[in-house]
């Protein structure tokens, strides 16, 4: 191999290392400790139909809302198991199954994101980013269709969506009274036996 041979292969290696890294930095996500880079990762798993993987981009209070539904739920499901009469065990059984079945908050998260139509909100209204504004814990993106969508830093530096916290826990407070009204039922139906 001659020497002129030899500059140009190393030059094209060279070229080829600098392309594919150029390549790697545009088209890598920026880190999810960033408002944009946790709000690209949630278009991104909308847009593949994955509104479970969404689920680590929700702010605290809303993953934590999640997990306490379905434990709410399984509680209450075991307690009208134990405790009362057909038809309206069935019929309870059936009605709290998909929270209470749920290996973790995430599912529950997606059961409630398909009833409720945040998976179907997203789809429609999200696009390229167009402003980010940042004010200490708080951030919100504005997309270039205008729509607005609040961040919180999390607890582990993750920013999270904070647009459904409000009615996820709306949710958990409603397990939560269901709660007590089957605890309170169950009590009554043993006593009656």
């Amino acid at each position: 191999m001659t020497r002129r041979r030899a500059i140009a292969w190393g030059a094209a290696v060279v070229a080829a290392v600098a392309l594919g890294f150029a390549l790697y930095r545009f088209f890598k996500f920026p880190p999810d400790t960033t408002p944009e880079g946790a709000y690209l990762r949630i278009a991104y798993n909308i847009g593949a139909s994955n509104p479970r993987a969404c689920f680590a981009y929700l702010e605290d209070r809303a993953q934590h809302a999640a997990y306490t539904i379905r434990d709410y739920r399984r509680k209450a499901s075991e307690r009208i198991e134990a405790s009362y009469p057909e038809p309206e065990r069935s019929r309870l059984l059936d009605e709290y199954r998909a929270h209470a079945e749920a290996e973790d908050g995430a599912d529950v998260w997606v059961d409630l994101a398909t009833r409720h139509g945040f998976t179907a909100r997203l789809r429609r209204d999200l696009s390229g980013i167009a402003k980010v504004e940042v004010t200490g814990e708080r951030a919100t993106i504005e997309t270039a269709r205008g729509t607005r969508y609040p961040f919180r830093r999390r607890e582990n530096g993750i920013w999270g969506l904070t647009l459904f916290t409000a009615e996820l826990v709306a949710e958990a407070e409603r397990a939560a009274r269901d709660w007590d009204v089957v605890e309170k039922a169950a009590l009554d139906y043993e006593r009656a036996r």
